[in-house]
């Protein structure tokens, strides 16, 4: 089985190597970027390599983590999206992918690795062409 790349995308460096280090302490690969221009860039140059996100909603100027969220969704339209968010939380029913978690700020690391798996073990297990007996 390959390992599971995550996309964890935070402008915080602080929040941004926290959340890294916790998803790789559980055992995920991470792909860590600072703002939406990069998380877009590292998917879509290997969408396929990307199992997972996890995003902060305000990412400074340019595109937001809903925007991010949905990009991937076009891709993938099951990828487990987890959002983390100090003030954004009001607005996940209206702007949030179907399917998705928000975590609000401040959070404890073990919400996130929680989240993300429960999301990631609820996904359909791959079909297989096995012939009946």
């Amino acid at each position: 089985m390959s390992v599971s790349a995550v996309l964890v995308v935070e402008d915080e460096p602080l929040i941004l190597l926290d959340v890294e280090t916790a998803l790789q302490e559980a055992g995920f690969e991470v792909v860590a970027v600072k703002d939406a221009e990069q998380a877009l860039a590292a998917f879509d140059a290997d969408p396929t390599k990307f199992k997972g996100l996890v995003t902060d909603i305000r990412l400074g100027s340019g595109r937001s983590g809903w925007e991010i969220a949905r990009h991937l969704r076009q891709a993938n339209s099951t990828i487990p999206v987890i959002y983390m968010s100090g003030d954004s939380a009001i607005h996940w029913g209206a702007e949030g992918v179907p399917e998705s978690v928000m975590i609000t700020k401040p959070f404890f690391l073990p919400q996130i690795i929680t989240a993300l798996s429960t999301l990631m073990n609820a996904q359909p297990a791959p079909s297989t062409n096995d012939p009946e007996d």
